[in-house]
């Protein structure tokens, strides 16, 4: 039904636009000695034959956008839902101002749905740049604390060896920023701007934890940018033949001879296999804390019951689960405790241990 209804309404201005021109043509070519009724009928025959073609692919273009809305609408942030309407206002404004000469010069019948189109395109033009900006746009205006990280050059010949990529896992992370002030990520730092576009993503959506971790992201590059020993840059090198953002960032570390920082476990198995050479955070971590023996002595407290009957649960100062064996009975006490075996997981590692007796 919406589609014959806006056929029918382009058919009709289609036609009175293909009548207006035949009436016009007698008077534009009077050597011609064209017969005005004629020029007439074929004008509007041939504006309503065009109009019933576009208008039913307008009418159906339409349909499926206005079946996509609502699902646009809930992948869309707040920012840029604000930035996309000040953008089609902006863009009608313009095309109004665009379009005034036409209503102004030709005749209504022609002038009208051309002013129109035109201000549908500009507004629907202004919509999408200023959605697709809408975060660098608000923090220029001062509606955002956090400065845009803008987009540098960076010729891949000169980084070849001595670059990094970094994807949103390790920036979420922040141990980056701790291995660049170390010295460990000394040289040109590259972030993405599809990167940038995924965290602002994260810290835009309704979940408050996934907010916070998309913030913490943001602020990691914004704190890494000032850092000494890095040489800081976004990036805008599309990747056209992928869509997905692990298989963008492998091109990207091949293009520019980069290590490709990540926590993602996956994505890093990914790498190696395409003998990209991966610098991870959380494995790094895990090399440097302090390694233990059977019979090494610790002292350590107690947290909670484990999962086992008889088993407490302590963490030492670095993060690491220490399961106690008869340890249930002390939850809350501070307890000497020996190493007895240790694990390692996808998680870290785990170390097990038990009461001297």
């Amino acid at each position: 039904m919406m589609v014959e209804a806006i056929r029918l309404l382009v058919t009709l201005a289609t036609t009175a636009i293909g009548f207006s021109a035949g009436r016009s043509i007698a008077s534009w070519f009077p050597s011609a000695g064209i017969d005005s009724d004629t020029s007439i009928v074929w004008g509007a025959l041939l504006g309503a034959a065009i109009g019933y073609v576009l208008g039913g692919v307008l009418g159906r273009r339409l349909r499926s956008g206005i079946s996509r809305a609502p699902e646009l609408l809930r992948r869309a942030t707040g920012p840029q839902l604000f930035a996309g309407t000040f953008g089609a206002l902006a863009g009608m404004v313009t095309g109004t101002i665009v379009a005034v000469p036409l209503i102004a010069f030709f005749p209504a019948t022609i002038a009208w749905p051309l002013a129109g189109l035109i201000v549908l395109v500009i507004s629907s033009f202004g919509a999408s740049v200023f959605a697709g900006r809408a975060h660098e746009l608000l923090a220029v205006a001062g509606l955002r604390e956090r400065q845009p990280l803008r987009r540098t050059e960076v010729d891949p010949a000169e980084t070849i060896g001595s670059s990094f990529v970094v994807d949103s896992s390790a920036a979420i992370d922040g141990r980056l920023l701790e291995l660049a002030r170390a010295g460990i990520m000394s040289g040109a730092v590259l972030v993405p701007e599809f990167v940038i576009d995924e965290l602002q993503a994260v810290a835009d959506a309704a979940d408050k934890a996934k907010r916070r971790r998309g913030r913490r992201g943001l602020d990691i590059l914004d704190v890494l940018r000032d850092v000494e020993s890095v040489d800081f840059h976004v990036i805008d090198h599309t990747v056209p033949e992928h869509d997905e953002v692990d298989a963008k960032l492998l091109v990207l570390c091949d293009r520019f001879g980069a290590t490709l920082v990540t926590t993602d476990h996956n994505l890093a198995k990914a790498a190696a296999v395409r003998d990209v050479r991966v610098l991870n955070p959380h494995l790094l971590s895990e090399v440097l804390k302090p390694q233990f023996v059977m019979g090494d002595s610790v002292e350590i407290l107690i947290q909670r019951a484990g999962s086992e009957p008889g088993q407490g649960v302590g963490f030492l100062e670095d993060g690491t689960m220490v399961v106690v064996e008869d340890g249930a009975g002390m939850v809350g006490a501070v307890v000497k405790v020996e190493v007895s075996n240790m694990m390692r997981t996808s998680i870290g590692r785990m170390v097990f241990a038990q009461i001297p007796s």
